[in-house]
Parts: structure tokens; sequence; C-alpha cells
């Protein structure tokens, strides 16, 4: 039945993309000339050789250079680790030192006193919401640096929220964390963070000035805490994940404060999403309106509410983000599924018709079963 709607909290909607950051590249200095084998535009072939593959807390990796001896990942791909293995052009293994830094995003510095010269990707602010870009990561099936296929900006960040992302449709894999995401004149706008079902993220490379201002020894303390939050975050939601058994009040509790001790986002996302899937509700949609604050373009976070809210049989509370969502996503057929249903059980007819048309528009095949249920819609589901 119509109403019998099929919702994932098991598979998730954002994912770290371990080793890729995307960083607005102003320049690129120095370096070799671009293989002559590279197909996109000259200035990005030649940006390629500042971006790394590493090796860290996350096995598969990629950091960016923005100095001689300077690389930028994210905080999520070396957690608490001291070190990193950076992979240099030559295929030598280099042992890279992690800078303490008490910057509250997800990026971190690495030193490595032995890496060999090479172009320097300067950040760089963006310049217009629609603008082409292009991820540069480490590929994990090719085990090699790769520029990938074109996308565009999707969204940037709002003035209010210091920790929000650069939003983009570019095609990003796991290995890309860290790695960079440039313009078509080379210039890098942000460092590759997270993404999934084609809607991805990075966090602005104007954000390097701040991290190397909160980055040092004297920031040692707040490092420390950070990054352990970091690791024991991911790890209390793997562990979560694998289990069938309850969550024991010790359990629901550390993985709570430790999550949101990272103040990250994504991981933010990954214990709502762990807190939904066990039936969590309440700790799932706090968890989830917390990543929505901090950066409230992100789709893939408000989508997953939607479905927690539906779950628990909130209906009326998912309206407000079901209206966001149908301007974002007009042809998605979960979103207006969950408008249609929404709207209908939850008071908002003018959701519940736009939806309804849209449907019809896009999937019209789905249209007389949607139809049935506005015409005679059921008792709306007992939350879980």
């Amino acid at each position: 039945m119509y109403n019998n709607l099929r919702v994932n909290l098991i598979k998730p909607r954002f994912k770290m993309f371990a080793g890729a950051i995307v960083v607005w590249i102003a320049a690129v200095e120095g370096g070799s000339p671009a293989h002559a084998s590279c197909m996109a535009a000259i200035k990005v072939c030649a940006a390629k050789a500042g971006v790394f593959a590493i090796q860290s807390f996350h096995p598969a990796a990629s950091a960016t250079r923005i100095g001689a001896d300077i690389l930028v990942t994210n905080r999520h791909v070396v957690a608490n680790q001291p070190v990193a293995r950076v992979v240099a052009p030559n295929g030598v293994r280099l042992n890279a030192t992690v800078v303490p830094s008490s910057y509250p995003g997800d990026l971190i510095m690495l030193r490595v006193p032995d890496l060999p010269p090479g172009p320097v990707l300067v950040p760089s602010p963006t310049q217009s919401a629609t603008a082409p870009l292009q991820t540069i990561g480490f590929d994990v099936g090719r085990q090699a640096i790769r520029i990938y296929t074109p996308g565009q900006i999707t969204a940037i960040p709002p003035v209010n929220a210091p920790l929000a992302r650069l939003h983009h449709n570019a095609p990003s894999q796991p290995g890309n964390s860290g790695g960079a995401l440039v313009n078509s004149d080379g210039h890098l706008l942000a460092i590759v963070a997270a993404g999934g079902e084609g809607r991805h993220d990075g966090i602005p490379a104007t954000e390097i000035k701040t991290l190397k201002s909160l980055s040092g020894p004297a920031h040692r303390a707040a490092h420390d805490q950070i990054s352990l939050a970091y690791r024991q975050c991911t790890a209390a939601t793997d562990a979560a994940g694998r289990g069938r058994k309850p969550l024991t009040p010790d359990q629901i509790a550390f993985l709570d404060e430790r999550c949101r001790a990272t103040k990250n986002r994504q991981l933010f996302d990954l214990a709502a999403q762990t807190f939904g899937r066990r039936g969590y509700f309440d700790k799932s949609i706090e968890l989830f309106m917390m990543a929505l604050d901090q950066d409230p373009n992100a789709v893939n976070t408000r989508l997953s509410l939607v479905v927690t809210l539906h779950l628990a049989g909130r209906y009326a509370d998912e309206i407000p983000h079901l209206r966001v969502l149908i301007n974002t996503l007009p042809a998605d057929v979960q979103v207006l599924r969950f408008a249609i249903q929404a709207g209908t059980w939850g008071g908002a007819t003018d959701l519940a018709d736009r939806g309804m048309a849209l449907l019809k528009q896009h999937h019209p095949k789905l249209a007389p079963l949607a139809e049935r249920f506005r015409n005679t819609p059921p008792p709306p589901p007992q939350g879980r």
C-alpha cells in the first residue's frame, strides 16, 4: 500500500570521504607541467600535483598542499593519531606530523619536512553559487590521485553559520577526504569532507586562515580533547551499528556526549542515524537539529531528519523541512511521498497537493496509487 513507505536509516545518506578536503585555490605555484594524458583544464592538471594520498586513522585518504612542507586534510582522517604517512609522487612514503589545533571544524594540518618541491594550492573564496568545480583526490580503486568529472556548487555557506560547508554535486568517492575542490582555473575552493547520493560538501578554503591561527603547540590540550572525541564517537557509532541488543543508558550517554564533543556535523549525522536505527528517535532528532543549526544547507541531513520524524509519527513536525526539500529536490520520489503523506496526516494540504502535482509530472506511474491515498487516507500509523 502507498502508506507503507519504505524508509532507510541503515544506509547512511551522508558518508565521510576519508581523506578528501576541498580548498579553493587562488593560485598554483611551482611544480612540473601537467602530464600530457590529463584531460582536464591545464591549471586543474597542474593542481593535481598538490594533492597526496595519505594513511592515518583512516587507511586511505587525501591531503592538499598549502605550504612548502604543510598539507591540510580532515580531522576525521587522523582523529587522535599523532602522525600520518604521505605518499610522494615518486611512491616514497614520508612521515607527517599532525599539527595540534583547537580549530572546531573538520580540518587539520600536517607537517612533512621531506616533502619534495611542488605546487602549493592557495585558498580562494568562491565567487559564484553555481560555479563549476572538480574534485582532486585519492582514488581507492585506481590507487592513484585522480581528477574527477566536473560538477557545480549547489549552495554556499550562510554568513551566520561559521562552520557551514560548501555544497556541490561534483563526483567524490571514499578516499577523497582531505582532497581539493578546484575550479577551472585551478583555484582551491574547499577541502573535500563528505557526501552521498550525488550530494557532497567541503570545508571552504577560506577556513584555512582560521585553522592556521588556531594551530601550534599552545593548542595541544584542546587538540587532544577534540581528537579523542572523534575517535570515540566513530568507535561508538560503529559498535552500536553492529549490535542488536538495546543500548544501555551508559552506552547511550557515551555515544551522545562523545559525538556532540566533536562539533562535527558529519558525526552528528552518524550518531543521529545510529540512534534512529535503534528507535531512540528523540536523541536522533536532537542531533539532526544540531547538524542543521551548524549547516542549514545540508540536504542529506534534512532528509534523514524527515525520515526519523516520519518513523516517530511526528508528521506535523516534518512539514517545514519538507517545504525546504520539495524546493530543493522537486523530482525526488521519497521527498514527494513524504510530502503527500505528512501533508495529509499533518494538516498541510497545500504541501500534499504540490507533492501530488510533482509526482504526476516526474513519476506518473505512481500517481494512481497516490491519488487513492489522497482520496481515502488511512489513519496515520502510530510512531514507533
